[in-house]
Order: C-alpha cells, then sequence, then structure tokens
C-alpha cells in the first residue's frame, strides 16, 4: 500500500465528522457546514489525492478507491468513539467505501448524491443512464489524451452543473479547476472498477442520510432511486431546486439539512450509551 499525508484541516470540539468533497473541488467546501457545526462537533476536512493540499497520487499503477480510502485510515485509528462520515459526489462514494471497510468505527454517514455508478451498471450497462456517465467519462478521458485539459474541464464542470456553466466561472477558478483534471480524471475509473455493489451497501448497519437533488443528472437521479433498493433501512430525501453541485450552489440548506441529521445522531447514540451505562 502506498502511503501519502493527506491535508487536513480540523477545527471544533465534540464528536468527530470527517468531511468528504467532490472532485475537483476540496475541504474548503464545507466551509458553511464547518462553520454551523464547530461549537458541538469536531470537524476534520481532507483533500483527496491531487486536490487543495494533499499530493497527487505518486503510484505506478491506477488508483482505487481502497487507494483513496488510506488516506483517511489514520483519522479513523485515532478517533477510538467512532466517526461521522459526510460526502458529496466522490466523497459521498467514499464515505460509503469507507464504511463498508471500517463498520466498527463509523457512527452513522450522511451523503448527498454519491456517484456509484457500478449501480447503474449492476442494474443495465445499456440503460441511458449508465450510457449517459459512460459517454461523458469517454470525452472527458479523450481530452485529456490529446493534451486538453482546458477542454476536459470544461466538460467536466458542464455536464455537473449545465451547459454554459463554465463559461460563467472566474478565470482564477477555471485554472483550478483545469490543475486538478489529471487528479480527477481517474476518479471515473476507480468508481466504475472498484464502485460499491448493491449487496455490499445492504450489510451497512449504521445510520445513513442519503440527499438527492430534484434537478440533478439522469445518471445520479437513478442512483438515487438504486439506493432506496440498496438501503431501504436510510433516510432517503430529494431537496428541491437543485442539481449534483446542491451542496456548493445551496451551501446554507444543504448545511442546515446535515447539521440536523449530525445533532440527531448524537443525540440518539449519547442517549444510547447512558442507558447502557446505567444497565
Amino acid at each position: 500500500m502506498i502511503h501519502v499525508k493527506p491535508n487536513v484541516q480540523s477545527s471544533g470540539r465534540g464528536p468527530t465528522v470527517i468531511l468528504l468533497h467532490s472532485s475537483g473541488s476540496s475541504g474548503r467546501q464545507w466551509d458553511t457546514l464547518v462553520g454551523s457545526l464547530q461549537s458541538r462537533f469536531r470537524l476534520q476536512t481532507v483533500d483527496f489525492h491531487g486536490h487543495g493540499g494533499t499530493p497527487a497520487w505518486p503510484g505506478g499503477r491506477p488508483m482505487s478507491l481502497e487507494d483513496e480510502a488510506a488516506l483517511f485510515a489514520p483519522l479513523l485509528a485515532a478517533a477510538p468513539q467512532g466517526v461521522h462520515l459526510v460526502g458529496h459526489s466522490y466523497g459521498g462514494a467514499m464515505a460509503l467505501k469507507l464504511a463498508q471497510l471500517h463498520p466498527q468505527r463509523v457512527r452513522s454517514v450522511a451523503v448527498y448524491e454519491p456517484v456509484l455508478f457500478r449501480l447503474l451498471f449492476d442494474y443495465n450497462p445499456l440503460h441511458s443512464p449508465a450510457r449517459e456517465v459512460v459517454l461523458a467519462a469517454a470525452r472527458i478521458h479523450t481530452s485529456l489524451v490529446v493534451g486538453q485539459a482546458d477542454r476536459a474541464a470544461r466538460q467536466f464542470v458542464d455536464y455537473w452543473s449545465g451547459d454554459g456553466t463554465w463559461e460563467a466561472m472566474s478565470l482564477s477558478r477555471r485554472h483550478s479547476v483545469i490543475s486538478r483534471m489529471p487528479a480527477l480524471a481517474p476518479h471515473f475509473r476507480a468508481l466504475f472498477d472498484d464502485g460499491l455493489r448493491r449487496a455490499q451497501l445492504g450489510r451497512l448497519a449504521m445510520p445513513v442520510l442519503c440527499l438527492t437533488g430534484a434537478r440533478t443528472r439522469a445518471s445520479t437521479r437513478r442512483i438515487g432511486e438504486l439506493l432506496r433498493l440498496a438501503l431501504p433501512g436510510a433516510v432517503h430525501e430529494m431537496l428541491a431546486g437543485m442539481g449534483h453541485m446542491g451542496p456548493l450552489t445551496h451551501p446554507g440548506v444543504v448545511a442546515a439539512r446535515i447539521a440536523g441529521w449530525l445533532d440527531t445522531q448524537a443525540m440518539l447514540q449519547d442517549a444510547g450509551e447512558r442507558l447502557l451505562a446505567v444497565a
């Protein structure tokens, strides 16, 4: 296993919450949620390989989700009382992967549109939502192969946020996304090859909150539907007016819902521990 030291930012005190960002972003995407929770939780934001302050994947082979998950192993080991996980998009898929790899360490999971593409392929690889995301990944890969990182970045941003989003972005933000494309593109392959399957999700025993935007892509809308089948005991909610990038376009609304979830989980778990102490 190749080990890379991730960039981790910590604040607050209380039960540990690890926040996992989306592809092309960084831990700073959770600033609004951190601000609302740091008075009662210990928040840790972690940058993925090649994002924010974490070095790029150095391996001589394609990166897997387990390689990415290794960034979080020290944080999980340092939290004997367990952690709550929050993730968006690629970060949501990673949160569920961590819950599957370390079920005894994860107390709850809250995800916004985890990109569990394996669910699409296992259900029907010829169905339009599956073909849509494969085509998007192929276009981005082709642009990178021919040395057009700017074109790849435009394709990535406009796929997830809607046509015209790239043109509306500031130059500094465009340059930031372009610089991360070599690290971002391998996410598709890792998700295609190493993504969680329905049976693995069904074995998760901790509380799970699954959020989906009402105006999202066909691929992530279908993943949300399949998650309802894979995780019938989870809480599934659709948030009005949001697309796939809801945590960035509507940070206050998403933060408020996740904060409410975390407060409830912490309260229930604290009450359960008190009852066990008395018994």
